[in-house]
């Protein structure tokens, strides 16, 4: 099977675009809609025809475009069950399965952002999409669910592949790795990516894909259970659920 080709853009401020195309079949998938003139600019330049819209949550910055799209292109719209996304046609759950032109996408249900929130694992392409719950260097903020339910999604996620590529919803990098900074100033593999990523949007490039393996190196918000993150900020020992909270904490406040 010939592998997906991924084409990564900006929309509004700073969410991403993302388009998933398997060229065999020619299916084509939107992963959420942010913004429908950039998403149609990009399809135009690839030459590729819009069939889906995967929405990963409820929130009009993921979801403002799904209709204007669907009238434009006839696309199916797939996200979680029993949501407000709209033009919705297929509700997934977690544990199903989406099929993008025999590519086989698992849904993963990671409530804490947004109670419905849901990523999409590629597994045979090695690659993720989680909306707003995980980002380079951090985590989306807790609007509907609680700290222990959004650290039980992040664990779900870390638990996959360590070369699993991570798409995510907003280019927050940089702002992201001024925090992480603070919670763990002696990581040296964090000190050199944040480096990086004040080099790459010097030269306005994207910081994304980010890997699993990387994030589980730098990002404080994955290294609750880490010995050396939790004696950073006085917690030593203690639950890792109270040391993510404690972290999603400072970072709320920061």
């Amino acid at each position: 099977m010939t592998a997906l080709q991924i084409r990564q853009f900006m929309c509004l401020n700073d969410n991403f675009g993302v388009l998933v195309h398997d060229p065999e079949s020619g299916a084509t998938a939107s992963i959420d809609a942010p913004e429908a003139g950039p998403i149609e600019a990009a399809l135009a330049e690839a030459g590729w025809t819009l069939s889906h819209i995967l929405n990963t949550h409820h929130h009009g910055d993921h979801t403002g475009a799904n209709l204007e799209l669907k009238a434009r292109t006839g696309c199916t719209i797939a996200g979680p069950a029993a949501s407000k996304i709209p033009g919705i046609d297929i509700e997934l759950a977690d544990g199903d399965t989406f099929d993008l032109g025999g590519h086989a996408a698992r849904v993963i249900a990671t409530p804490g952002h947004t109670l419905d929130a849901i990523s999409y694992w590629f597994e045979s392409d090695e690659t993720l999409f989680t909306g707003d719950t995980l980002f380079a260097l951090g985590c989306g903020r807790i609007f509907e669910g609680t700290p222990p339910q959004m650290w039980a999604s992040l664990r779900k996620l870390m638990a996959l592949p360590p070369q699993t590529a991570v798409y995510c919803g907003h280019e927050y990098s940089e702002a992201n790795s001024r925090f992480a900074l603070t919670i763990e100033p002696g990581n040296a593999l964090l000190v050199e990516r944040a480096e990086e990523i004040v080099a790459l949007r010097a030269r306005g490039k994207p910081t994304l894909p980010t890997t699993i393996g990387d994030e589980l190196d730098t990002n404080p918000f994955l290294r609750a259970g880490n010995p050396e993150t939790q004696a950073q900020i006085g917690m030593a020992g203690a639950d890792p659920a109270r040391v993510f909270a404690e972290i999603r904490k400072r970072k709320d406040n920061f």
